[in-house]
């Protein structure tokens, strides 16, 4: 089972069920080490002055706010301290929502909470009600120094701790510049034809359907290098046509989806022409 990284309780009323917060993720990412080329050292970060190029020892290095132009407020660690949260034990829950309710935006970091050897009865219990009521908690806690808003939900009989971004930290759609005029808006049969298209290629969920093709080519080169192999040069990528008629790539789209699926393509007659 993964380490544990916090201890605590989760508050349901007046009931607490102890638990353990363990991570729900593992990152699978290829990573490489800086060397010397000439001698395969490994190449060291040093932290150095940008005026006089001298490194800096690490009990010399004070904290900034950059305010721009060149100017700072210092902040001393002991005034960062005294801010800091208290570090309470525990998940208070606040309200239950709606799953369907919360944008996936909101999202950050996923962590299972698994029962303390002491909780395993309140913990189902816990866990069957939400699943029955199909409710998420919302909540605080204190992980290390900081904060966290967090969601609590049931999955497959076990709790998922979700910290969550605040509402602040998400760019809003009205701050994007896409514009959306009466040239934009797509015609009828444009869109009756792009929701064949979406329904056409609708499928069941399934996240195996998906690798990480490219890790998987780097962990083959570098399986293929420590055993001495000789590699060919990847081919160049085909360059991607331009499209230059939206209705003729909707129809071309859902001929070969429809085919894949095994059916016929019944592609709609008298289409006009509509520029990308």
């Amino acid at each position: 089972m993964p380490r544990s990284i916090w201890s605590g309780s989760v508050s349901f009323g007046l009931v607490n069920v102890p638990v353990k917060l363990v991570t729900a993720t593992s990152s699978k990412d290829v990573r490489f080490n800086q060397l010397h080329a000439t001698d395969m050292g490994r190449i060291q970060q040093k932290r150095v002055c940008s005026l006089d190029g001298e490194e800096v020892d690490y009990s010399e290095i004070a904290k900034g706010y950059d305010l721009g132009g060149g100017n700072y407020v210092m902040v001393e660690p002991e005034e960062l301290a005294a801010l800091d949260p208290e570090g309470t034990r525990s998940i208070d829950i606040e309200e239950f929502v709606d799953l369907g309710d919360i944008d996936p935006l909101y999202f950050e970091h996923s962590y299972y909470l698994v029962p303390d050897e002491r909780a395993a009865k309140p913990y189902a219990l816990l866990v069957e009600a939400m699943q029955r009521t199909g409710k998420v908690a919302l909540g605080r806690f204190v992980l290390r120094t900081k904060q966290y808003w967090v969601t609590l939900r049931a999955r497959e009989g076990v709790l998922v701790a979700a910290t969550m971004l605040y509402d602040d930290e998400i760019v809003k759609v009205a701050d994007l510049d896409v514009a959306t005029t009466e040239r934009t808006a797509p015609s009828e049969r444009q869109l009756s034809m792009a929701t064949q298209l979406v329904e056409s290629l609708s499928n069941e969920f399934d996240p195996a359907r998906y690798r990480d093709e490219h890790r998987d080519k780097v962990l083959a080169l570098l399986e293929a290098k420590a055993e001495g192999q000789v590699l060919a040069a990847p081919a160049e990528p085909a360059a991607a046509a331009p499209v230059v008629d939206l209705m003729a790539a909707l129809e071309a789209s859902l001929a070969a989806a429809k085919e894949r699926a095994g059916g016929t393509a019944e592609v709609p007659r008298g289409r006009r022409r509509a520029s990308a």
